[in-house]
C-alpha cells in the first residue's frame, strides 16, 4: 500500500505551526503582539489528533507496539535531556559560580523558576518523565512545556484503539458521548475535571472523527457550509463572551473549553476537506518533516529553548515582525539539525538495548 503523502504532509505543516507556536508562546512573550500569538493557535495541536484517526486502526496489538516503540523512543530522549541538563549544571557551577546560573536561567524570564541547580543528579525527575510527570528540564524548560500533548495521545490512542475494535458499530455514539461530556463540564465548570479527563473528552471526540473520515472526501457543495457554520460558531462566540475573549483563547485551551474548541474548528474543517482532494504527488522538505515528527517535536523543545537567548539582546534593536521572522526561521532550522541528531541517538539507544536484551537472554 502506497504511502499517503498529503498525511506526512499535513504532520509536516501541522508541526511546523507547533514551533511557530512555541516561538511566539514562549520567547516571544518578550517582544511578539498579544494580537499575534493568539493568530498562531489557529493550527494546532488538534490536528495531530486528527491525523491520529485517520491514521489508526482496530489493530490492538500493532496498536500497542507502536505505543511501546514511542515510549522507548521518549525515555532515550529523556534520558539524553537529563544527562545534557545536569551536565550544563556541573560545568556551570564547576567553572563559573552559582549566580552565573542563575544569571543564565533568568533568561528564560520571571515566570520561570528553577526546580534545582545542584551537582548532585535529580534522579527523581528522571523517573518522573519516565511515567509522563513532567517537572521542569531547567535548561530546556520548552521541552516539558510541550509535553502534555503526549500523555494525552496515549491514552486516547489506547480508548481509540478499544473502540474501533470492540464497538466499531457504535464510533458515532462515542463521538456523541464525547461531545455529550466536553459540553457538560462547559455548561456546569464546578464539575469540570482537573488531569487528563478534560483533554480526553474532546480529543478522543476528533479523535473518532478523523477515523470515521478515513478514506471519505468532503462533497464540494459542503465546504461552503461547513466553513460557514465555523464562521457563525466564532460569531457566537464573540457576541456570547465578548471581544476579550479573543485574548483568553490560550486559556482555554488547558484544558480545551468551548472557546478554543471553536477556535479550532477553522483548522480542523481545512484538514478535512483538503484530504483526498489536496494530492501531493512527491516528497518534499515539508513531507520529511511529517514522516519524522515525533523527533521534530521533541527537537522543537530544545529549539526553543536556546533562541531565547537570541531573542532577548535583539528585541530592542530591530522590528518585533522582523525578530520574529528571524527567530522562527532560526528555530526551524535549528529543530531540523537537532532532529536530525535525536534521530542518530535513538538508533544508538535502540541498537544498545538490542545488545542488552542479547547478552542477558538466558
Amino acid at each position: 500500500m502506497n504511502r499517503d503523502l498529503y498525511i506526512d504532509f499535513a504532520k509536516g505543516l501541522a508541526t511546523l505551526s507547533i514551533i511557530f507556536i512555541h516561538t511566539a508562546f514562549w520567547s516571544g512573550q518578550f517582544y511578539i503582539p498579544a494580537e499575534v500569538r493568539v493568530f498562531s493557535l489557529v493550527f494546532d495541536v488538534a490536528l495531530f489528533y486528527a491525523l491520529s484517526g485517520i491514521t489508526s486502526g482496530a489493530n490492538i496489538e500493532k496498536t500497542l507496539y507502536r505505543l511501546l516503540k514511542l515510549q522507548i523512543t521518549y525515555m532515550i530522549f529523556v534520558t539524553f535531556l537529563f544527562f545534557l541538563d545536569y551536565f550544563f549544571k556541573v560545568f556551570g557551577l564547576s567553572f563559573f559560580s552559582m549566580e552565573w546560573l542563575q544569571s543564565f536561567y533568568s533568561t528564560f524570564g520571571s515566570k520561570y523558576s528553577t526546580t534545582s541547580i545542584s551537582t548532585y543528579p535529580q534522579w527523581e525527575n528522571l523517573g518522573n518523565w519516565y511515567l509522563h510527570q513532567y517537572t521542569n528540564a531547567d535548561t530546556f524548560p520548552v521541552v516539558m512545556g510541550s509535553f502534555w500533548y503526549l500523555k494525552v495521545y496515549y491514552i486516547l490512542t489506547v480508548f481509540g484503539v478499544l473502540i474501533l475494535r470492540f464497538f466499531p458499530k457504535h464510533i458515532n455514539w462515542f463521538i456523541g458521548l464525547c461531545i455529550a461530556l466536553t459540553l457538560l463540564f462547559n455548561i456546569f465548570p464546578e464539575y469540570y475535571p482537573t488531569g487528563q479527563v478534560g483533554y480526553v473528552a474532546f480529543y478522543l471526540a476528533v479523535f473518532l472523527t478523523g477515523h470515521k473520515m478515513r478514506g471519505k472526501k468532503i462533497p464540494t457543495k459542503a465546504i461552503p457550509v461547513l466553513y460557514g457554520l465555523v464562521g457563525a460558531a466564532l460569531i457566537w462566540m464573540f457576541w456570547y463572551y465578548g471581544g476579550d475573549i479573543f485574548y483568553k483563547i490560550n486559556k482555554n485551551k488547558f484544558p480545551p473549553k468551548v472557546p478554543y474548541i471553536i477556535w479550532a474548528l477553522f483548522s480542523l474543517t481545512t484538514l478535512f476537506v483538503l484530504y483526498n482532494r489536496l494530492k501531493i504527488t512527491k516528497e518534499n522538505f515539508i513531507t520529511n518533516i511529517g514522516k519524522n515528527a515525533i523527533f521534530f517535536y521533541f527537537a522543537q523543545g530544545i529549539s526553543s529553548s536556546l533562541v531565547y537567548f537570541l531573542v532577548v539582546p535583539l528585541k530592542e534593536n530591530m522590528p518585533w515582525w522582523l525578530l520574529m521572522v528571524i527567530i522562527y526561521g532560526i528555530n526551524i532550522i535549528l529543530a531540523f539539525i537537532i532532529s536530525a541528531g535525536l534521530k542518530k541517538a535513538d538508533t544508538s539507544g535502540w541498537n544498545i538495548l538490542g545488545f542488552l536484551r542479547k547478552k542477558t537472554a538466558s
